[in-house]
C-alpha cells in the first residue's frame, strides 16, 4: 500500500486535541485511531503492539538475525490535529496530474493559487492531495504515522536485515502534551526520528525555544460620568500591555532564526481582560529575555495604575533540541544520506516551531525531526503530493535498515 493510501484513511478519524481540557489525552476521540493503528500494526507483522491509557500506540520490528546488537532505533509520529481548523468530516481532494496552478477547493469556492503558495510550483505533475476547503487536511502528522507504517510493510516485506526498530505514535502533540505521558522504556530506543517536518528534503534538529504567557487584566469599573481618575479599564490596560511589545516581532514579520511574541487569544471588558501569547526563539538567551520583556511591561503598568492591574504567569514549554544533539550528529548525517537515496534534495532547516522530539530529547532520547512532504499545516489550505509521500516512507525505510 502506498502511503497516501493510508493517509485517506487516517485523515477520516477525527482526532482535533484540545489545549483547555485536562483529561489525557485532551480528546477521548483519539483512541479510535490509536486502536486503528493497533490493529494494523498487529496484522503488518509489528510485535508487542499496544494502546496504553494514555492513548500513546506502540510496536515493534524485533531485530533479525545477527543483528541483535545494533542499537534500537525509534521513529514517532503524532495522531492529533491541531485546533486551529476543525478536523472533523474530513473530505480530501485530489488532483491528479497536478498542472501548476490553481485549484479550486470545491467545499467553499477558496483558491489555493501558486500566488498564495508559491512551493506549489515543485508539486506540478505530481497528485496534489488537498482539503475541500472546509476543514484541515490532517497531514500534520498523520502523513507521518503513514510513512513510517509504510515503511515497515516494505521492511518486512524486503526481509532486509535491521537492528530492532520502535514504533510510537503520541497523542496531544499539537497542545505540547504529546510525550507528557510517553513511556520511555517501554519504547526501548537509544535514539529516534519524529517524522513531522514540512517539504520533501527537510531534515532538522534544532527547534525554538518555547513558553506560553496568560496575562490577566484586573479593571475598576464605575459609572463613565463619574470616571475622572477612578476608573481603570482593564480592556484598555491589555491594548497597552501589547503596545508595548516590539511591534515586527510578531510571526508575520519574522522568518529563519528570528523568534517572535504571538498574541493567539484576547478578550475583556472595563471589569477585567486576558491576553495568551506563546513566546519563541532559537537562542536560549535571547528567549529569556522575551519573557523579561513581558515581565518588564506587566511592571511599568503595575506602577502607572499604582497597584496590581497586570498579572503574568509565563510557562516554559519546550527547548531547543540542538543544546542535547552533541554527540548525535550522525543520526543527522544518516537522514540526510537516506534523503538522497529516496531521490529527494536533503537540506537543514532549523524548525519555527517543535516537535515531540525537543522534549524527547531533553529526556536522554536524541530525537531529530523527517519531512513529511506537506506543507500550509494547521489550516484550510494545507497540501500535500503523494509522489513526495513515497520518497518521505523511502527514506524512513532506508533509516530503518542502516547498521548503526
Amino acid at each position: 500500500m502506498r502511503a497516501y493510501e493510508r493517509l485517506l484513511d487516517y485523515v477520516t478519524y477525527h482526532t482535533t486535541s484540545d489545549g483547555a481540557s485536562s483529561a489525557v489525552p485532551s480528546t477521548p476521540r483519539q483512541f479510535r485511531l490509536a486502536n486503528h493503528l493497533a490493529e494494523e500494526m498487529t496484522r503488518l507483522g509489528l510485535a508487542e503492539v499496544g494502546v496504553d491509557e494514555c492513548c500513546c500506540v506502540y510496536g515493534f520490528l524485533p531485530a533479525t538475525p545477527g543483528m541483535e546488537g545494533v542499537p534500537a532505533l525509534g521513529f514517532i509520529a503524532h495522531m492529533d490535529t491541531a485546533p486551529d481548523a476543525s478536523g472533523e468530516n474530513v473530505q480530501p481532494q485530489i488532483t491528479e496530474h497536478y498542472d501548476g496552478g490553481n485549484v479550486v477547493l470545491a467545499a467553499t469556492g477558496d483558491i489555493l493559487s501558486p500566488e498564495a503558495f508559491p512551493t506549489l510550483a515543485a508539486l506540478k505533475g505530481m497528485t496534489l492531495i488537498t482539503t475541500d476547503g472546509s476543514t484541515l487536511l490532517g497531514a500534520d502528522d498523520k502523513a507521518g504515522i503513514a510513512e513510517i507504517l509504510t515503511a515497515c510493510e516494505a521492511v518486512i516485506a524486503s526481509g532486509a536485515p535491521h537492528g530492532k526498530i520502535s514504533i510510537a505514535f503520541t497523542p496531544d502533540e499539537e497542545i505540547g502534551r504529546g510525550v507528557d505521558h510517553f513511556d520511555l522504556q517501554r519504547f526501548g530506543a537509544e535514539a529516534a526520528y519524529t517524522v513531522d517536518g514540512g517539504r520533501e528534503g527537510e531534515i532538522s534538529y534544532e527547534t525554538f525555544n518555547a513558553a506560553s504567557a496568560d496575562v490577566r487584566f484586573t479593571g475598576l469599573s464605575v459609572h463613565p460620568g463619574s470616571a475622572k481618575d477612578t476608573m481603570i479599564n482593564a480592556a484598555l490596560v491589555a491594548m497597552e500591555f501589547n503596545a508595548l511589545l516590539p511591534a515586527a516581532q510578531i510571526p508575520r514579520c519574522t522568518e529563519g532564526y528570528e523568534g517572535f511574541f504571538h498574541l493567539t487569544a484576547m478578550s475583556g471588558s472595563c471589569e477585567a481582560a486576558e491576553l495568551r501569547y506563546i513566546i519563541r526563539d532559537h537562542d536560549r538567551a535571547t528567549f529569556e529575555a522575551r519573557k523579561r520583556t513581558l515581565q518588564h511591561a506587566a511592571k511599568v503598568l503595575n506602577e502607572k495604575y499604582g497597584r496590581e492591574v497586570v498579572s503574568l504567569t509565563v510557562t516554559d514549554s519546550y527547548y531547543n533540541m540542538a543544546e542535547k544533539m552533541e554527540g548525535h550528529m550522525d543520526l543527522v548525517d544518516n537522514a540526510v544520506e537516506a534523503a538522497r537515496q529516496a531521490g529527494m534534495e536533503p537540506f537543514i532547516e532549523a524548525v519555527r516551531g517543535g516537535t515531540d522530539g525537543c522534549r524527547l530529547s531533553f529526556m536522554g532520547l536524541p530525537t531529530p525531526n523527517l519531512c513529511t512532504g506537506g506543507f500550509a499545516y494547521h489550516g484550510r489550505f494545507e497540501h500535500i503530493a503523494a509522489e513526495s509521500m513515497d520518497r518521505c516512507a523511502k527514506m524512513v525505510e532506508l533509516l530503518m535498515t542502516t547498521v548503526r
